[in-house]
C-alpha cells in the first residue's frame, strides 16, 4: 500500500473528527444533549469535555495536563515512524490501514489539547465562540478534548444478589466519545482480528 493512500485516510479521519468537534463547540453548551435521529433515542449528541486521556484519567498537579499532552505527542511520532516503516517494508495493507487510523485518532485528540483552549471560549455558561477577543478558556497545551457520541443502548437494574451494585440502575453503553476515539478503537480491533495478516510469521522462523 502506497504512503499517499495512508495519508488520505489520515486526512479524511482528521477532517471528520475536527469538523464534528468544531460544530459541537459552536452550537452546544457543555452537557447539552440532542437526538439528531428522529424516533431513535439510542443515539445522542452529548457535549462533554475531558482532559484527553482514556477513561478520564488525569495526572494530578499543575503540570499533569501538559505532561500528558507532551507524552502523547511523542507517542504520535513513534506511531508515524511505525507507519512509515510499514509502508517502506511493504507490509500488509491491513496493518497500514490500522496504523493510519490509530495515528489519525491520536492526532485528532492532540489538536484539541494543544489548540482548543486558545481558539475557543468556555462552553460551561454559553455556546463557545471562535477566537474570542478576551482570549480562550485556557492556554496552549491545556485544552479539553471534545466528545459528543453517546449510545445508551439500554437501561437496566443490577440484580439484587450482586455485591455493591445490586439494585442500582445502569446504562449500557454509557461512554461518551468522538470520531478520533472511534478511529483508534477500530484500528486496534482490526489489528487484533487480523493479527495473522498484519504480523505474518517470517519464513524460516
Amino acid at each position: 500500500m502506497k504512503l499517499y493512500k495512508a495519508i488520505l485516510i489520515i486526512i479524511a479521519v482528521l477532517f471528520v473528527d475536527q469538523a464534528s468537534k468544531i460544530y459541537i463547540k459552536l452550537n452546544y453548551m457543555l452537557r447539552d444533549s440532542r437526538n439528531p435521529i428522529v424516533d431513535w433515542d439510542k443515539f445522542q449528541l452529548l457535549f462533554y469535555e475531558n482532559a484527553g486521556a482514556a477513561w478520564g484519567f488525569e495526572i494530578p498537579g499543575d503540570y499533569g495536563k501538559i505532561i500528558l499532552t507532551v507524552f502523547r505527542i511523542f507517542a504520535c511520532f513513534g506511531i508515524a515512524y511505525w507507519l512509515w516503516k510499514s509502508v517502506r517494508d511493504n507490509s500488509h495493507k491491513i496493518l497500514i490501514v490500522c496504523i493510519s487510523l490509530i495515528f489519525a485518532g491520536a492526532v485528532g485528540n492532540i489538536i484539541d489539547s494543544v489548540f482548543y483552549g486558545v481558539i475557543f471560549s468556555d462552553s460551561a455558561h454559553s455556546v463557545a465562540t471562535f477566537m474570542p477577543e478576551g482570549g480562550g478558556y485556557s492556554s496552549w497545551f491545556y485544552g479539553e478534548v471534545v466528545d459528543m457520541l453517546y449510545f445508551p443502548l439500554f437501561d437496566g437494574i443490577w440484580p439484587s444478589w450482586i455485591p455493591i451494585v445490586g439494585g442500582q440502575s445502569f446504562s449500557f453503553f454509557n461512554a461518551v466519545f468522538n470520531v478520533a476515539d472511534s478511529a483508534i478503537s477500530v484500528g486496534v480491533v482490526l489489528l487484533i482480528l487480523f493479527s495473522k495478516k498484519a504480523f505474518p510469521e517470517k519464513k524460516g522462523a
